[in-house]
């Protein structure tokens, strides 16, 4: 019997490469509308579902496969005889592969100035129709709903010969089901907003036993076992992961104005940023810039473009592919500013008109507006169970500072002092930053010892030629030894603030006196693994 496949995707990334790969095997491809006019165009052999159900499209493509000659060939059981016997009598094609993808709603709607008429016209009806009759009838019928599952469903196909394991068969269906009850629910939220209600629908179906907390409260969610519907993502930290992602709050926090779907690691890059930059929520201009999950330069100014150009000048490689994130209204001229490099993302708590119109010239950029929230508690998932912990919600205060040397800080060092706790907070363990009038000289991030992040912050800084003579320098944890003074003494670092809490602090204190700096300890860490 003839293998044949249904192709009708409105993204074709890879869709030529499966198509090839299918016809190697002896598949036979039918296809809709625009899919079928590119396959063809691009040399593969196609045949158009017109002459299938021998019935054209009509009321501008709203009725495409709705049609007993696609449907039957996707719902009939192979395994029950009636159904074969039906499908002989009346001469319909059986279906084995069904691959779609649906119309774009959610990037539709996420428009500035997106029109009722436009967002229901993006309302898919036949996809979703055809996804739910091939997942309905999965141990007949394989559906992919992904590209990210073109080159897995093809070995597995080969590695098999043909017979698709019933296991993989299901995950395929149950990806499928995800799929369109997430773009279900999208258009529901769509429509409590045209009633004027806000949204908060509660999903229902699959969960996940590896929910991690993105930017919501689900503890309730975990304790009680409630069941959530995970929107699944292009794919997780490699190409090779797939990565769901489990909403609580997240789309009233954030908004997509522009550019591709977030990904895995953009919305943990967001994460991170957001959580930056809600350090300095009611403070001057501030500006961050993250680059895998990490600070690479941040700083405040009287102006918003004065506070982007300090926190870039920290590192003018790094960003570029980062995240900018800023804590006021995006203007023009601080747009034009950004819009000089290519970054993947660029958050804001609103854009000026101009901006946002000069900002979306570049396709591949994504821009995000958001609204601060007070942070949730924060859930890992581990080897044999889940993490919970309250947010690291400590706020350092003057009067919590205690200096501990000859030397003492004046209440400009101090401002510098708090201000580069507030991003040492936020820099991955351990951690070192050098800082001077609330900009970022050098960062050292995730090195296995201090000395080493306090080496990598002095090397950043002199390979961007920027002077450390007379900085602040905060630590997230104390210094366990005295070499890390003596690093930050010799790259021009003065005024030190961590910690303490050290077996050696003495020692440490006494080889701060001998160099002349000043050092104020904290009483608290900042540890972020």
């Amino acid at each position: 019997m003839t293998k044949r496949a249904l192709i009708s995707v409105y993204y074709k990334t890879g869709i030529l490469e499966f198509s090839r790969e299918l016809a190697k095997e002896g598949f036979e491809i039918v296809s809709t509308g625009g899919t079928y006019s590119y396959l063809k165009e691009n040399g593969i052999e196609v045949k158009s579902v017109e002459s299938v159900t021998g019935f054209p499209e009509i009321l501008n493509g709203r009725v495409k496969t709705l049609h007993p000659g696609v449907l039957a060939g996707i719902l009939a059981d192979k395994r029950n005889e009636k159904h074969t016997e039906e499908m002989n009598n009346l001469a319909l094609l059986h279906f084995d592969v069904v691959a779609v993808n649906l119309y774009p709603f959610t990037e539709t709607i996420s428009k500035a100035d997106v029109k009722t008429e436009e967002a229901i016209e993006k309302i898919d009806i036949g996809g979703v129709t055809l996804i739910r009759a091939a997942a309905k009838n999965f141990k007949s019928v394989c559906v992919i709903t992904e590209p990210s599952d073109y080159d897995e469903f093809i070995k597995h196909y080969r590695i098999y010969n043909g017979n698709i394991p019933y296991k993989y068969a299901v995950q395929l269906a149950l990806r499928a089901f995800r799929h369109v009850a997430e773009y279900d629910r999208a258009i529901a939220e769509y429509f409590q907003k045209l009633n004027g209600v806000s949204s908060g629908i509660q999903s229902s179906g699959v969960h996940s036993s590896g929910v991690q907390s993105v930017c919501g409260q689900w503890s309730d969610v975990i304790r009680q076992a409630s069941s959530v519907i995970g929107q699944e993502l292009r794919y997780g930290e490699n190409p090779h992961q797939k990565a769901v992602i489990y909403k609580h709050n997240f789309d009233e926090l954030f908004s997509i104005l522009h550019g591709k779907e977030l990904s895995y690691n953009n919305i943990l890059d967001i994460n991170a940023a957001y959580y930056l930059i809600s350090e300095f929520r009611d403070d001057n201009p501030a500006c961050a810039i993250i680059k895998h999950g990490n600070p690479c330069g941040t700083a405040t100014a009287d102006d918003l473009t004065e506070a982007y150009r300090a926190a870039f000048s920290t590192d003018t490689i790094s960003p570029f592919g980062g995240i900018i994130i800023f804590n006021k209204k995006l203007d023009i001229k601080t747009a034009s500013e950004a819009d000089k490099i290519f970054t993947e993302i660029i958050l804001s708590p609103g854009y000026d008109d101009d901006a946002l119109e000069l900002l979306k010239k570049k396709k591949n950029r994504r821009l995000v507006s958001f609204v601060f929230s007070e942070p949730p508690k924060e859930f890992r998932s581990v080897a044999g169970g889940i993490l919970e912990q309250e947010p690291d919600s400590l706020v350092l205060v003057r009067e919590e500072l205690r200096t501990v040397t000859i030397k003492q800080p004046d209440e400009k060092d101090l401002d510098d002092m708090i201000f580069a706790y507030k991003i040492v907070k936020h820099t991955k363990s351990n951690a070192v930053v050098f800082v001077k009038n609330h900009r970022t000289l050098g960062i050292g991030a995730g090195q296995p010892s201090r000395i080493d992040s306090t080496k990598l912050a002095a090397g950043k800084a002199k390979e961007f030629n920027i002077s450390l003579k007379n900085s602040v320098v905060a630590s997230d944890a104390f210094f366990p030894f005295p070499d890390g003074l003596i690093e930050i003494a010799k790259a021009g670092g003065v005024y030190i603030v961590q910690p303490g809490g050290s077996v050696r602090d003495e020692e440490v204190i006494r080889a701060a006196d001998e160099n002349g700096l000043c050092m104020v300890f904290t009483g608290y860490r900042h540890f972020r693994h």
